[in-house]
């Protein structure tokens, strides 16, 4: 698929969008907050379980959550989770045990992948999450604010339209007589 084509697909779905621009701008800054997290497999998830009972848009969270989280970007953003997490809690998560992890990946099946991953243990998982949480904060607030200005000007750019497209009649004059 041209990557171009689907760019202008997803901001017409996005345009699209019902909802006040507060529940369009949190749900889209829930979602993604929740895809700059290393919880791949969980993102739609927990996207749902936390913007259904804030009453937010959660399609608008899980479109945003694509856009942060997919194929060009989890290289990038689990190194900068790993890293965030490796500075606030040092020694317990080294390059060097990520970098043999990765080489005896490669060489395994799926099913023994899976058990070399789950051999990194507990302190893996809370260096990544907490590095992933440092890094979804911002990510969440700058989402919240670019997505709330983004529909007040297209809303007021539409609403501009249809005044000009449909004028007013001039009021006419009661004459009482």
């Amino acid at each position: 698929m041209n990557l171009k084509r689907a760019a202008r697909y997803y901001l017409t779905r996005f345009k699209r969008l019902q909802g006040s621009n507060h529940s369009l701008a949190m749900g889209a800054a829930i979602g993604s907050a929740v895809g700059a997290t290393p919880t791949l497999p969980l993102h739609n998830v927990l996207i749902l379980a936390l913007t259904i009972p804030l009453r937010v848009n959660p399609i608008a969270g899980i479109l945003a959550a694509n856009v942060v989280s997919n194929p060009l970007t989890f290289g990038p953003q689990y190194y900068l989770a790993w890293k965030i997490g490796d500075f606030l809690l040092p020694g317990r998560l080294s390059w060097e045990k990520i970098r043999d992890t990765l080489a005896l990946i490669k060489s395994q099946g799926i099913m023994d992948s899976l058990d070399t991953l789950r051999s990194l243990g507990w302190d893996a998982v809370v260096v990544m999450l907490s590095g992933g949480m440092v890094l979804a904060l911002p990510c969440g607030v700058i989402t919240y604010v670019l997505v709330f200005r983004f529909f007040t000007r297209m809303r007021a750019r539409r609403r501009e339209k249809h005044l000009l497209n449909n004028p007013k009649p001039p009021a006419t004059a009661r004459l009482d007589a």
